[in-house]
């Protein structure tokens, strides 16, 4: 009977036989069996575990399979009825020429996790083999597997040590993959990059972040692990085009949905002043709408590709384009704008998309203007981006930005959730129209221009989604 127990079978048997170990252990209180686990249809060379230089060679393995005999005739029929029992390898065809080398009759490959005898078809597979004429009768097939043949994921289990994570995610920037690989993993860090390349079509440069970000711009140093060393991507959201050095400014290819739906409440004929515009995600598709746009930047090389952008869309008459520190930003040429606008009927938006840090920038609008307007219909909207490790993300980022602003935001805005950065980290953002009190304010003296404050030597994802 624990020989019964201990055989892999497929996996209608196996359901079988977890049955028949409940049965017993329901008998036998002190008879533990462990559930029965699938096989995995490849099984790495033990060689091939700790390997630190890609060796492609020692992935090759030779396997059995079932294999069903189909003339010709029906082949293209039988082949679609049984799709969900056929093999499905990268690389591997589900149709090879008989070994009798018969030219009327070739072998169609079978799943062996599925098909273990002719009982394994389900019935309506069954009843399609009658129908064609195909007899039930299986054969074996001697499959070469090679390394082309293996997925990420079993390229990395088979080399990393047992009992460690294996990471195979990673953001795609154009040709560029861009990991963030765990301590454990940075001795293999080539042979990952390699596989990465080799599996993603497309992938020419796999680079890893280091951990701490180094400068004022919040750029971060990368190591190249496979490839090209090309930082220039060029990719392409939402529609819009954008081309920029990805080792030198941010970019953030997880937020084209927020940068999409910021966008979507932006009309033609609205003015938008992007505080911290990156390379473009909002300015550029704001401008293609119709709107009339004011973007800037600190970082030099964001302000260069930020222009570059907007030329290589054809946006540069919409939009003009600043290399200023954000404060100085609200306080010059937002300030100078802004009463003209106040008095007109078009939608004025502010969006500060740094998480980072925005939220300490709010406190620039106070007292900004000096003349209120007369009327409230057209103050403007402020999409301001922040991080929370809070247990109540939506109520942290309201109070610190009331805290900001000096001005109770309670019931008076609205918050989105962006996405989650990090274990009990959300990246938010919070809506709200700025209150006249506080643009208007003359309680409050205007803080002078500064510099963005230089970040403390924070962690990568703290701010890898500010663009």
């Amino acid at each position: 009977m624990l020989r019964l127990l201990s055989r892999v079978y497929p996996s209608v048997q196996t359901q079988i036989n977890l049955k028949l170990a409940q049965s017993l252990c329901s008998a036998c209180p002190d008879f533990a069996v462990k559930p029965i686990m699938e096989p995995k249809l490849y099984q790495p060379p033990a060689e091939v575990r700790g390997m630190t230089s890609l060796d492609k060679e020692a992935f090759a393995q030779t396997i059995t399979v079932p294999a069903l005999r189909v003339p010709t005739g029906v082949l293209n029929k039988v082949v679609k009825s049984l799709k969900k029992s056929t093999i499905q390898r990268p690389g591997v065809p589900r149709v090879v020429q008989d070994q009798e080398e018969s030219s009327d009759v070739r072998l169609v490959l079978l799943d062996p996790h599925r098909v273990s005898s002719p009982k394994s078809f389900s019935e309506a597979e069954a009843e399609a083999l009658r129908s064609f004429g195909v007899a039930e009768e299986l054969q074996d097939y001697e499959l070469s597997l090679t390394y082309d043949n293996l997925k990420t994921e079993e390229v990395l289990q088979a080399v990393l040590p047992q009992g460690q994570d294996v990471t195979s995610g990673f953001s795609r920037v154009g040709h560029i993959a861009h990991m963030n690989l765990r301590d454990h993993q940075l001795p293999y860090r080539n042979l990952i990059g390699q596989v990465i390349m080799d599996k993603n079509p497309g992938v020419t440069c796999v680079v890893n972040k280091t951990n701490i970000i180094d400068s004022t711009y919040r750029n971060f140093k990368m190591e190249v692990l496979a490839g090209e060393e090309n930082m220039v991507a060029k990719v392409k959201e939402n529609g819009v085009t954008y081309e920029f050095d990805f080792s030198r400014v941010y970019w953030n290819s997880r937020l084209s949905t927020e940068h999409q739906r910021v966008v979507q409440l932006v009309k033609r004929g609205d003015t938008v002043f992007d505080v911290f515009a990156g390379v473009g995600p909002f300015a550029v598709p704001a401008a293609r709408s119709g709107a009339n746009v004011l973007a800037n930047d600190l970082n030099p090389e964001s302000y260069r590709w930020l222009q570059h952008n907007c030329k290589l869309n054809k946006v540069e008459s919409k939009v003009r384009t600043f290399n200023l520190d954000g404060r100085a930003f609200i306080q010059g040429p937002m300030k100078q704008e802004l009463p003209t606008l106040l008095k007109g009927k078009a939608s004025v938006h502010v969006v500060m998309n740094l998480p980072a840090l925005a939220l300490e920038f709010l406190d620039a609008f106070r007292g900004l203007l000096h003349q209120e307007p007369p009327c409230d219909d057209n103050l403007p909207t402020v999409h301001c981006y922040g991080f929370s490790k809070d247990d109540n993300p939506d109520k942290d980022v309201v109070e610190r930005a009331s805290r900001s602003l000096g001005f109770p935001l309670e019931n008076r805005c609205s918050v989105h959730f962006v996405r989650n950065v990090a274990p009990n980290k959300d990246m938010m953002c919070v809506s709200f129209t700025l209150p006249k009190e506080v643009l208007f304010s003359s309680e409050h003296e205007q803080t002078e221009p500064s510099e963005e404050p230089a970040p403390k030597r924070q962690k990568c994802e703290e701010t890898t989604d500010s663009t």
